[in-house]
């Protein structure tokens, strides 16, 4: 497993990978103090990512491979169908899956989402349109909803 890191304006993401794709993104809670070269199989997944953190990307492209079950899998495809700059309820995504019911299950898969950002486990908000549950905390759901759906101001004149 290669590994890389990025420096983001909310953390510093750590990124796991190989020829198979990228299969882990998570947020590190210490500095890394030497980060060495980035590996060739994750050189997209690094650049996309900070291309997002610019503003200058909506979808990622690389490779994926997480690891998970069946039912993690059918929920993060559902997440991915998300479009930039929108949001969702887990309401709206256990409908989509065909199950009411399976709002608790569709949550903790939500949670179990091993590819922050890219699998858009933040733009899931809740029935009421509050901010629910985000593991990298809410303030950090909230920055990610407000980079992709920045307030347009009005000109006055």
């Amino acid at each position: 497993m290669k590994i890389a890191f990025v420096k983001t304006p909310i953390g510093l993401a750590e990124i796991q990978g190989d020829e198979n794709g990228v299969s882990n993104i998570h947020l590190k809670n210490e500095e890394i103090r030497r980060v060495s070269k980035v590996p060739q199989e994750l050189e997209e997944a690094v650049s996309q990512i900070q291309e997002y953190f610019e503003g200058n990307r909506t979808q990622f492209t690389f490779l994926l491979n997480p690891s998970g079950t069946k039912f993690q899998k059918k929920v993060w495809q559902e997440l991915l169908k998300i479009p930039f700059g929108k949001t969702s309820s887990y309401m709206e995504l256990s409908k989509r899956l065909g199950d009411v019911k399976a709002i608790r299950a569709v949550a903790s898969a939500n949670g179990k989402n091993p590819l922050w950002i890219v699998i858009p486990c933040h733009r899931v908000i809740g029935t009421d349109g509050s901010l629910t549950g985000y593991a990298g905390g809410l303030w950090r759901k909230k920055w990610l909803l407000e980079h992709e759906n920045p307030v347009k101001q009005e000109t006055l004149f």
